[in-house]
This record gives structure tokens, C-alpha cells and sequence, in this order.
């Protein structure tokens, strides 16, 4: 059994760059999924429909889709701390907005996607900008221990966010969600503020050019292509599930928002005991096959879920199902940052980002699916789907070679 390289971690967090890009990460991220899951809480109480939960997801998922390789392009070209700066500012600007609106009794489901809109800015460019910068800023032979600790701290906020998110709404409603949201942005804004990066050649020429050499890139490693195919399949057939837990908890269970919060931290809580793992075992070099396994092993688990006969049981599997995503996060990033030259990798990113981005045509079809045959069918059906698919890309991958 590997011996935990707790050495490694002390040395990461006595970097200052990485230690205020990890906290940063840490607290936009919670703050994010605490917004999320209060923003479809209140619009699936408001309206009844998990079409309509579903569309308020997508507004937020969308600017990843959309801009995502162009923010890849952008932070080859721009100061990645001032990109990072104005990013975290547009998220505290909209969570502020919110609360404001809803104390004054005027909050309305598109004031949610407009707030959505500009924290779905931020999370384009966290791939490319703050994701980028962590694993720059890691001393030289830690980078898979740079990022699986970054994950595991994603998997965290992921669980602490949705559970304060319905704890908080369901005692104090969305207006005081989205204060702390806002409080919390502001402390992230400044940990922006402190980091320090080392002067760099800033890339010239046509940024869509860049984009074009970047997918020539990926095209031509396997290695990438399974990245690319297998974060679009995790992101649209798979995570799309979280967009309809509140109609899932509630039709299925009969839970409360505090229950709906605690059952979307299942997942990511089975991710943090991954990531721990990850972060604290052996210096394992990164590759495509646990990214692969672990995904297949959410997707299947997921399945049982949909099927699940008690809320315990499908919290459960949730979180062996975060066991998988773990591996499948750290990979994600971690092959990049190695198959990639260093001159690109932003760009590379960028088109993850813009797979990750991606969610929102399986937010809508997950939520449409919903209205019509009900939740558990509606995952069910998607986690078949992208069983099947990440079946195909594994044969063209082994007829490929």
C-alpha cells in the first residue's frame, strides 16, 4: 500500500501563488453550487416544472459552451490574473444582485438566468485561467498532486455547497443564500488580488487561429481525444442529473430541500474521499484509463440510482459514484497539462472547458425527458445513452490504433 505523500501537500500549501489559487478555488466553487441549487430550488417552488429548473441550470452552464475555447485563447494572450480578476468581480456583482432583488420582493426566474449568465462567465474561464495558473504556480514534480489536491477541493465545495445551499434556503430563503454568496465572491476577489504571477510572453495573431492549431493538437493524440469524448459524454449524459434532483428528491422521496441539498452532495463527497486518495498515494503518472473507468463507473451507478427504491440507497450510490468522478476530474486536467506543450495548453483547455460547456444540451433534454416521463426514467435514459456512446469511443480509439 503507497504511503500518503503528506510531504508533497505541506510543500503545495507553503506555496504562497498555489495556496491563495487553491483557497480561491475553494470558496468560488462552494459559493457557485450553493447559488445553483438555491436558484433551482426556488424556481421549481415558483413554477413546478423541471423543464423550467432545467432551463435556469443551462443559462448558468452556457457561456462554457460558448466561450469556452475563446477564454482557452483569451488567457494566452491577457494577463491571466487581471482575466481572473474581472471574473470573480462579475460573480460577486450577480450573487449581490440577487439578494438585493430578492429582499425587495421583485426576484423573477430571469433575473436568475441573467445572474446565471455572468457566474457561468466565471466558470469559462476557471479551466483556462485559475486551473492554468494552480498548476503553474506548483513547485516542479508535484503537478498530479497539485491537482488532485484542486479536486479534492472541488469535490468538497461540491458537497458543502448544494448541502448550505438547501440548509440556508430552506431556514432563511434565496435572499440571504445569495448575501453569502456575495460575502464569500468578495473574499475570493481578494485572495485574486494577492496572487503574483512571473512576467510571460504574451502569444500574438488571430486567437481563432490558435483555437484551430489546438484542435489540430488534439486530433492527432489519442491521449487528448479520449479527454475531449469523454468529459462531453460526463458533462451532458451524466452530471446533467443535477439539474432535476429537486424534482427527483421530490417526486421520488419526498424530501425536503435540506434532504435535496444533502442528496446532491453525495456524489462529490464520494469525489473528496477519491481525490483524498489521489492526493495523498503514490506519484502515479497521469493517463486516460482511470479518467475511462471511473466515468464508466459513475454512468452505471447512476443508472441504480434512477432505480433506487429509498432515499438512503440512492444517496449511497451517489457517493461510490464519486469515487469514480474523482479520477475522472484529476485525469481530466492532469493529462492535458502533460500531453500538451506548455505554449498551448491554455488553448487545450479551453476546449475542455468547452466540452464541460456542452452540459446544457443534456440539462435540457435531462429536464424535457423529466416533464415527460418523470425523473427516474429521464436519468436512467441519459446514463444509458452515455454508457453507449463512451462504449464507441473506445472502439474508433482501439480501430484508430
Amino acid at each position: 500500500m503507497a504511503r500518503p505523500d503528506t510531504a508533497t501537500l505541506l510543500r503545495l500549501l507553503r506555496t504562497p501563488d498555489y495556496r491563495r489559487l487553491w483557497m480561491l478555488g475553494g470558496i468560488a466553487n462552494a459559493m457557485r453550487w450553493l447559488e445553483l441549487l438555491a436558484a433551482t430550488l426556488w424556481t421549481f417552488e415558483m413554477t413546478g416544472s423541471a423543464l423550467a429548473v432545467s432551463i435556469v441550470a443551462m443559462v448558468r452552464a452556457l457561456p462554457m459552451m460558448l466561450l469556452g475555447a475563446i477564454a482557452g485563447a483569451l488567457a494566452e494572450r491577457m494577463d491571466r490574473r487581471r482575466l481572473l480578476i474581472a471574473l470573480q468581480t462579475s460573480s460577486a456583482l450577480g450573487a449581490g444582485g440577487v439578494a438585493v432583488l430578492a429582499v425587495l420582493g421583485a426576484l423573477a426566474p430571469w433575473h436568475l438566468m441573467v445572474q446565471g449568465l455572468l457566474a457561468g462567465l466565471a466558470w469559462a474561464g476557471e479551466m483556462a485561467t485559475r486551473r492554468r495558473m494552480a498548476a503553474d504556480a506548483a513547485p516542479p514534480g508535484d503537478l498530479v498532486q497539485a491537482v488532485a489536491l484542486d479536486t479534492l477541493t472541488g469535490s468538497t465545495t461540491r458537497a458543502v455547497g448544494p448541502l448550505l445551499g438547501g440548509v440556508i434556503y430552506q431556514f432563511a430563503g434565496i435572499s440571504v443564500a445569495a448575501a453569502i454568496a456575495c460575502a464569500l465572491h468578495l473574499v475570493a476577489l481578494r485572495l485574486a488580488l494577492g496572487v503574483t504571477t512571473p512576467p510571460r510572453r504574451v502569444v500574438s495573431g488571430n486567437p481563432f487561429a490558435g483555437i484551430g492549431e489546438a484542435v489540430r493538437l488534439v486530433m492527432s493524440l489519442s491521449a487528448l481525444r479520449i479527454v475531449l469524448g469523454v468529459t462531453f459524454v460526463m458533462n451532458v449524459f451524466a452530471f446533467s442529473y443535477n439539474s432535476i434532483l429537486p424534482a427527483f428528491g421530490t417526486l421520488a422521496f419526498s424530501a425536503s430541500s435540506a434532504a435535496i441539498g444533502l442528496l446532491a452532495a453525495a456524489e462529490p463527497f464520494g469525489a473528496l474521499l477519491g481525490g483524498l486518495w489521489l492526493a495523498l498515494g503514490r506519484r502515479n503518472p497521469p493517463g486516460p484509463a482511470p479518467l475511462v473507468v471511473g466515468s464508466l463507473m459513475f454512468m452505471v451507478l447512476l443508472v441504480l440510482v434512477a432505480f433506487s427504491g429509498s432515499y438512503a440507497l440512492a444517496w449511497l450510490l451517489l457517493a461510490i459514484g464519486g469515487l469514480g468522478t474523482a479520477r475522472f476530474a484529476a485525469m481530466q486536467t492532469s493529462v492535458v497539462m502533460t500531453a500538451a506543450p506548455p505554449e498551448i495548453r491554455s488553448r487545450v483547455l479551453g476546449l475542455v472547458t468547452t466540452c464541460i460547456g456542452m452540459g446544457p444540451l443534456g440539462v435540457l433534454a435531462m429536464g424535457a425527458l423529466a416533464d415527460g416521463v418523470g425523473p427516474r426514467l429521464a436519468i436512467a435514459l441519459m446514463s444509458g445513452i452515455g454508457i453507449a456512446l463512451m462504449a464507441l469511443l473506445l472502439l474508433n480509439e482501439a480501430r484508430r490504433r
